[in-house]
């Protein structure tokens, strides 16, 4: 099977395509015109090689793609300027939609913005989407979001439960799909910063709870969950319980013990009076 994207596309965005047609099983994404391999001799003729030139000239290197730079807009300043108008979560949601310097919206298929119940006590913060989010437009909706649930409902939480005392709100440092799954890059996190922090400032949680090393540096400027988690910090002015990332569960399973640790502490600082 060959296809390749229109030549017409930015680096970014032919670069999601790739990863799209290769996860449709893809395997050769290259040619300028489709092959019937049906069609093909047993042997192709080899051709005649032609005469050397005397003095072929030398072919330019191809150039590199690169990011664009930005060199005259203060991209953070447009997201806090965009962050601070937002009145309502709709608002909050069209102010990112409509945020376009952030290069990781070029190769997403959904803006990911949040899921769960706004008035509920406790804001969950993830790192990024990924396939799955990528594609429904929720977050932690894979693998991983199906354990994070299973999680949840062992301490008497649901992200859909209409009461606000047993349900979740969850969100994302970044509300596109990084290529290939990979960690935002600390200007991304920069950049996406202003909204989230307008994010909690319009949920006003009574908890937050940062899943993972992404969502620790954003909201603390710290990495380390190993070290971090359990510990009760301070982020965007409330309280906030780094706990390990449920994808970890699947890496290394002894972890399970640390992370029931964190949803017993969780769930005694729910009921504290």
């Amino acid at each position: 099977m060959q296809t390749h994207p229109p030549a017409d596309l930015s680096y970014d965005a032919a670069l999601a395509a790739l990863e799209w047609m290769f996860e449709l099983g893809v395997t050769a994404p290259v040619g300028d015109e489709p092959i019937n391999a049906y069609e093909l001799p047993d042997r192709l003729a080899m051709p005649e090689r032609a005469p050397a030139p005397e003095a072929a000239p030398e072919r330019p290197a191809r150039p590199v793609p690169v990011a664009r730079v930005e060199d005259s807009v203060d991209v953070v300043a447009v997201a806090r300027a965009a962050a601070a108008k937002a009145k309502t979560l709709d608002d909050l949601r069209e102010a990112i939609m409509g945020y376009g310097h952030c290069a990781l919206k070029q190769g997403a298929r959904n803006t990911v913005f949040a899921d769960g119940n706004p008035k509920a006590r406790v804001m969950l913060i993830g790192e990024a989407p990924g396939r799955d989010e990528d594609l429904q437009g929720k977050p932690f909706v894979g693998r991983a979001g199906q354990l994070l649930d299973k999680m949840l409902a062992a301490i008497g939480l649901d992200r859909a439960s209409p009461d606000p005392l047993a349900s979740v709100y969850i969100t994302n440092v970044v509300p596109w799909r990084p290529p290939a799954n990979r960690e935002p890059e600390p200007a991304e996190i920069a950049q996406m910063l202003p909204f989230l922090a307008r994010h909690v400032e319009l949920i006003d949680p009574d908890l937050i709870v940062l899943m993972g090393n992404t969502a620790c540096s954003a909201a603390l400027g710290k990495r380390g969950i190993t070290r971090l988690r359990g510990n009760w910090m301070e982020a965007f002015g409330r309280p906030a319980l780094p706990m390990l990332h449920p994808a970890n569960l699947f890496r290394a399973p002894a972890n399970k013990r640390l992370v029931w640790e964190d949803l017993l502490e969780l769930r005694a600082r729910l009921n504290a009076p």
